[in-house]
């Protein structure tokens, strides 16, 4: 008898930092959320689609991390995260190995009580411990909630990434494609270039400072005659004048390094050269105000 073909929903969530988009992209074999070690780093609900032309297609939902709200960003964020929770047809919890289960996990805990969904729980970054105290961890999760599957993996290091997609396979209903075998996430090329520039600004500036960007693309368009160069512009956002200097940098060296690092990317992922230009501009507490989040890609409406 012939093999079903499956496709459905998975929201993939957790507290910050624990490898939720690693895992994505290490699942799709492409890189479609960005990443880094800092909390906020996924803002908007991201979908990675992973494709098995033979058994099914899985669409992950990549959510930001739960954690509390401090802001209207933070409270967009977290509405992102859990709306996400009635779209799907499994849940993927993300956590840390550890023994105890701390109050951002019990949060998470609490709010998957009322869930009718196969919840499935990925013990992340197993590369970083000791193999018998995987089973401790293991133990202590179990004890904490009826998951229908316990799965220890290291996204980094694509160690039992093969388990995950075989057992969500068998919880996943019969279907047909969402979307077509090549494609691995819905998001427009505009949203990625800026995700892109976002990214490499995470990894290059100061702790405080990267909670506070966003990342617009004003201007992306194809140079005329067949050339092979796209021209971009972008605006790099912040909250406070002396963020814009960190910034820009001394004679603009940090600006520069950040353009320089996120062009390269962007290269690999239109195809062709990119002529990037960056600019900085201060938007005061623009994670407070509904009208400048909606400006910068944070709609309520639509995770809603």
């Amino acid at each position: 008898m012939e093999e079903q073909f499956k496709s459905g929903f998975v929201t993939v969530i957790g507290r910050p930092n624990v490898g939720k988009s690693t895992l994505v992209n290490h699942l799709i074999g492409q890189k479609v959320a960005i990443t880094s070690k800092k909390p906020q780093t996924t803002r908007n609900r991201i979908r990675g689609i992973y494709t098995d032309e033979s058994r099914g297609q899985i669409v992950f939902l990549d959510t930001p991390g739960m954690q509390q709200a401090r802001n209207k960003l933070g409270e967009y964020m977290l509405t992102a995260a859990s709306s996400s929770l009635k779209d799907a047809d499994v849940v993927l919890w993300v956590v840390e190995p550890g023994n105890y289960i701390g109050a951002g996990e019990r949060e998470i805990l609490s709010r998957l009580d009322g869930v009718k969904l196969p919840v499935i729980l990925i013990i992340n970054k197993i590369d970083t411990v000791e193999k018998l105290k995987v089973l401790e961890h293991i133990d202590t999760y179990r004890k904490a909630f009826d998951f229908d599957e316990i799965i220890p993996v290291s996204a980094l290091r694509e160690q039992n990434l093969d388990d995950v997609v075989d057992t969500l396979l068998t919880y996943l209903p019969a279907g047909p494609m969402f979307y077509e075998k090549d494609e691995v996430t819905d998001q427009p090329v505009r949203q990625l270039v800026a995700e892109v520039v976002r990214e490499k600004a995470l990894h290059a500036l100061n702790e405080e400072v990267p909670h506070g960007i966003a990342v617009t693309v004003e201007r992306m368009k194809r140079r005329r005659g067949g050339s092979k160069v796209t021209d971009i512009d972008a605006t790099v956002i912040c909250e406070k004048e002396s963020h814009k200097g960190i910034i820009i940098g001394k004679g603009g060296a940090m600006l520069k390094k950040i353009g320089s690092n996120a062009r390269f990317e962007i290269e690999r992922l239109i195809g062709h050269q990119v002529n990037l230009k960056l600019w900085v501009k201060v938007k005061k507490d623009w994670r407070d105000s509904d009208f400048l989040m909606r400006n910068f890609g944070y709609r309520k409406d639509e995770i809603g």
